[in-house]
């Protein structure tokens, strides 16, 4: 699993999401952008994964926004997002999270600083 992979960027915004819940603190929404460190990937990826999580139920707070001629939709009303229950449990039972988890580590281990 690459860094990009989606069920890597979809444990990454999960749990950091939920790490803001925790912490009783509302998400950055400049940590949660497209074409950074955190998460390299394009707009159009990005869109399919915020999108994708939200319309799955496992966060809510944004607004969806249709483009006119394209499949992607438009994203608005990040400084309201929040991770639901159903999202909690996907990131903690999913096996698929706890690949990632384990990819993202391992990465850490390597190259401290660079996630």
């Amino acid at each position: 699993m690459a860094k990009n992979d989606y069920f890597v960027l979809v444990y990454r915004v999960l749990a950091y999401l939920y790490e803001c819940v925790k912490q009783g603190q509302r998400p950055d929404p400049e940590y949660l952008t497209h074409d950074t460190k955190h998460f390299p990937v394009n707009e159009i990826y990005w869109s399919y994964v915020i999108t994708n999580l939200c319309q799955d139920g496992y966060m809510e707070g944004i607004q969806l926004v249709p483009i006119l001629g394209r499949k992607e939709f438009g994203i608005k009303g990040m400084a309201d997002i929040q991770i639901t229950p159903k999202g909690i449990e996907y990131l903690q039972e999913n096996s698929m999270m706890k690949k990632a988890a384990k990819v993202l580590k391992e990465l850490q281990d390597l190259a401290p600083g660079l996630l």
